[in-house]
């Protein structure tokens, strides 16, 4: 094994054992532009480093559990807290939005039209215009629905009900 493998695993056991480059490189005696080289230009090195640091962390998340079970233990107050409020959905922190929603306004034709084109430049509205379609039977529907009920556009009722 090269001295260079040697120094590279070295490195990768402190990384192991704290997740954190720098003190990674001061423990192995290394600097950091080094290890950056290295993780740039090899590729095997590169994805040991990202398993160093995946398996460091690990370690550092079950100690931290463990260390936050013992004070859960102990009856400490902040750390139930905390637990709770990250493991559970009941207590986490909520936010309540309220709002009132409102029509809005009927697209002009030319708004349409460029709603039309944009979705067929996204690929969501097949060729065959869908949305002007779907507007046209919608327009169509209304006027039905207004002759039906004996009004005008104006709301006037009509005396032979057409309008």
């Amino acid at each position: 094994m090269s001295k260079k493998n040697k120094i590279q695993n070295v490195f990768l056991e402190e990384l192991k054992r704290i997740p954190i480059v720098l003190v990674a490189c001061e423990k192995s005696g290394l600097s950091r532009n080094s290890v950056y080289r290295w993780k740039k230009d090899d590729k095997i090195f590169s994805k040991a480093m990202d398993e160093a640091l995946a398996e460091g962390e690990a370690l550092v998340n079950d100690m931290s559990e463990s260390q936050l079970l013992t004070l859960i233990k102990e009856k400490n107050w902040q750390a139930m807290s905390f637990w709770l409020r990250h493991r559970n959905p009941r207590f986490r922190d909520k936010i309540e939005v309220t709002s009132k929603i409102e029509d809005s306004e009927e697209l002009t034709p030319s708004q349409a039209e460029v709603v039309r084109q944009a979705l067929k430049l996204a690929r969501i509205l097949p060729v065959d215009d869908q949305l002007i379609n779907n507007k046209n039977k919608y327009d169509r529907k209304q006027n039905d629905s207004t002759r039906l009920s004996g009004t005008n556009d104006q709301g006037q009722e009509s005396k032979d009900g057409d309008n």
